[in-house]
């Protein structure tokens, strides 16, 4: 059973566009999506609907490290190289902007 990407309580919890603005790495990452045959994994900071698509802003893990705005329609469309889907870590808790990022900088993908 393939998990849903956004679910209703997400969508009341994780904040709108702009209202994590100026806390930088004390922002908060709300949900996580990821590829599963891929090394891509997307860091969701705000959630906000407009014109009937949902965008997303946070830290974006793929070719580089960055800070990106992305949207719904997009990753539910978007496949792996062997054919996946992006999904949703199901057991993520969130955590602080700052705690992503020095786990990034641990591993060598991001330089501080």
């Amino acid at each position: 059973m393939r998990v849903k990407l956004v679910t209703e309580a997400m969508r009341k919890t994780i904040p709108g566009q702009y209202e994590q603005d100026g806390l930088g790495d004390e922002q908060i990452v709300w949900a996580v999506f990821f590829t599963p045959d891929s090394n891509w994994t997307w860091y969701v900071c705000e959630m906000w609907e407009e014109e009937g698509e949902t965008f997303f802003a946070g830290l974006v893990d793929g070719h580089e490290v960055e800070f990106g705005l992305w949207c719904l329609s997009e990753m539910e469309r978007a496949r792996g190289p062997m054919g996946l889907p992006i999904e949703r870590d199901r057991f993520w808790v969130p955590v602080s902007l700052g705690s992503v990022k020095r786990t990034l900088a641990k591993s060598g993908r991001l330089v501080v």
